[in-house]
C-alpha cells in the first residue's frame, strides 16, 4: 500500500457548487500531489483542477480526464488508460492509480453484486491477495462531513463496473 495523502472532495478547501461532482479531480489532485509534487499542475488546487480537466456537473469523464492531464502535463509523462494488471503494475513502481466506477456508462443496470460506487473516481493506493481473491486498497475521497479514508474491496465484486488510468513519469 502506498502512503498517499488522501482529500476530501467535500473538503472546505473544494467550492460547494463543485463538492458533488469533485471526486475526479481530487483523486487528480492526491494522485499529481504524490507523484509529481514539484510540478505547476500539483500545485494547482481541486478547483483549479476542475476547470482545467472539464468538470461537470454529472463527473468527470475518463477520456476527458486523459486528453486534459496529458495537454497539462506534457511528454514528461504517460497518461493513459490501462488494465488490471498494469494498475498492479503502477503500484509496484510507488505509482497510484486514478480508478473509476461507472455503472451507468458500462450499462452495468441490474449486477448480481451491488459495486462499491455507483459513479465515482477514486485514488488506487494498494493492493492485497486474501484467500487466492485479489483486493484493491482505495481512499475514498471523503462524505458530506467525512474525511477520506482507506478502504479495501474485493476486485471481482466490482470489475465491470471498473476502469483505470494511469499517471507514470517517463524516465
Amino acid at each position: 500500500m502506498l502512503n498517499v495523502i488522501g482529500m476530501s472532495q467535500y473538503s472546505e478547501n473544494v467550492r460547494l457548487e463543485y463538492q458533488n461532482s469533485a471526486c475526479g479531480p481530487t483523486t487528480a489532485h492526491v494522485i499529481l500531489n504524490h507523484v509529481c509534487a514539484n510540478h505547476a499542475i500539483a500545485k494547482k488546487d481541486v478547483n483549479e483542477l476542475y476547470k482545467l480537466l472539464g468538470g461537470t456537473k454529472i463527473g468527470l469523464f475518463k477520456w476527458r480526464m486523459i486528453k486534459n492531464l496529458r495537454a497539462s502535463l506534457g511528454d514528461d509523462f504517460c497518461i493513459e488508460s490501462c488494465t488490471i494488471s498494469e494498475a498492479i503494475e503502477q503500484l509496484r513502481h510507488g505509482y497510484p492509480v486514478a480508478m473509476k466506477f461507472d455503472q451507468y456508462f458500462t450499462f452495468q443496470w441490474f449486477p448480481k453484486i451491488k459495486p462499491l460506487f455507483k459513479y465515482h473516481w477514486v485514488p488506487l493506493i494498494g493492493y492485497e491477495i486474501k484467500d487466492d481473491q485479489l483486493y484493491l486498497i482505495i481512499h475514498d475521497n471523503g462524505g458530506r462531513n467525512r474525511e477520506s479514508q482507506i478502504r479495501s474491496f474485493r476486485y471481482d465484486d466490482n470489475r465491470k463496473v471498473i476502469s483505470f488510468v494511469k499517471i507514470e513519469p517517463k524516465k
